[in-house]
């Protein structure tokens, strides 16, 4: 039986509180839409992506393991105790700064960013994977928010040839029903790729403390995160959801359940390869696609601008704010 050290507690505590900032301010991404076409009500909204949240958090591992063995090698950190809890509250401080501003950020590359920023202030540059950073992170980053758009825009264009010559409330009155479905696609797909994150940080800490040998996903830490990440998502995002429902482009049901189910295909194709991706870059870009669709006078690209500005600083700042925690916490005498 082995002695459960306090610094793992207070880590396994800060990642569930991770988990749980991750489902309040990504919970935009699964239900901006449905809100913001009023199809359904906020609170039903909020309640049907927390419970699929939870379904799609216990669907699958693979972008775990990327979190937990891809970012930092478990083999070049072992012993650090105060490693992962500083890239907790790197990517917990830039959470709750991008949350305050109501800027959709990802919670996903914050944590990478963290990871990153505490492994080189451990043992210098070479402490971060660079080849799995490049293939499962860096390449994502870059190809998942351009497919989004691509997905949603060719999307929307089909959806507008196929019922070009349908009355309007007959298309309104179909997409706010379809909508639903594609909401709770997206809620599925959210759970599957971005709960997965902490359960790889959480295995990583436990690898870290010499408390199992590998990353292999305990089934408790499936279950905390999920449930985790669930009751953050009932809380909601509301400052996001406006931004996500209505400052980037007006929707209405066709253009949501276009921007949800091009968004939800991109993220559970990355979830099957292992690819911690943003589920906040491929709908905001997947969004701004079926606007394009319309009209490019349609988007606000100035708030696109922004929300581009916010993505490309996510993984620097997070990770100078986990270098500077870590230093914090050496300095506390807690290393």
């Amino acid at each position: 039986m082995h002695e459960i050290p306090l610094m793992l507690v207070a880590i396994v505590v800060v990642a569930l509180m991770f988990d749980f900032t991750n489902g309040a301010h990504d919970s935009a991404n699964a239900i901006a839409t449905v809100v913001s076409t009023k199809v359904l009500p906020p609170r039903v909204a909020v309640l049907m992506a927390a419970t699929l949240d939870l379904l799609g958090a216990l669907l699958g591992t693979k972008v775990a393991e990327t979190v937990g063995g891809g970012i930092i090698g478990p083999e070049v950190v072992t012993g650090c105790t105060i490693l992962v809890m500083a890239a907790l509250i790197g990517a917990i401080a830039w959470n709750i700064i991008t949350w305050c501003l109501g800027i959709p950020s990802s919670s996903s590359h914050a944590l990478v960013g963290g990871l990153i920023g505490s492994g080189i202030a451990y043992t210098g540059w070479g402490a971060p994977n660079y080849p799995s950073i490049l293939h499962k992170v860096l390449l994502p980053l870059l190809i998942s928010p351009v497919a989004g758009f691509v997905v949603g825009y060719f999307l929307m264009v089909l959806i507008s040839w196929l019922f070009v010559r349908a009355h309007p409330h007959t298309v309104s009155t179909l997409f706010k029903k379809l909508q639903i479905v594609s909401a709770a696609f997206m809620s599925v797909s959210h759970g599957l790729n971005d709960a997965q994150k902490t359960m790889g940080v959480i295995t990583l800490a436990l690898v870290i403390f010499k408390i199992q040998p590998d990353v292999a996903i305990p089934l408790w830490v499936k279950l905390a995160c999920a449930a985790s990440m669930a009751l953050g998502t009932a809380t909601g995002g509301w400052k996001i959801i406006k931004t996500m429902g209505h400052k980037i482009f007006k929707l209405e049901p066709v253009h949501g359940f276009a921007a949800e189910t091009s968004a939800s295909a991109v993220i559970m194709s990355a979830s099957l390869f292992g690819a911690p991706i943003s589920t906040t870059h491929v709908i905001s870009t997947a969004v701004i696609g079926v606007g394009s669709a319309k009209r490019l006078s349609a988007v606000r690209w100035k708030v696109a601008r922004n929300l581009v500005i916010a993505w490309i600083l996510t993984i620097p700042a997070s990770a100078c704010l986990a270098a500077l925690a870590f230093r914090a916490l050496e300095f506390a005498g807690l290393h």
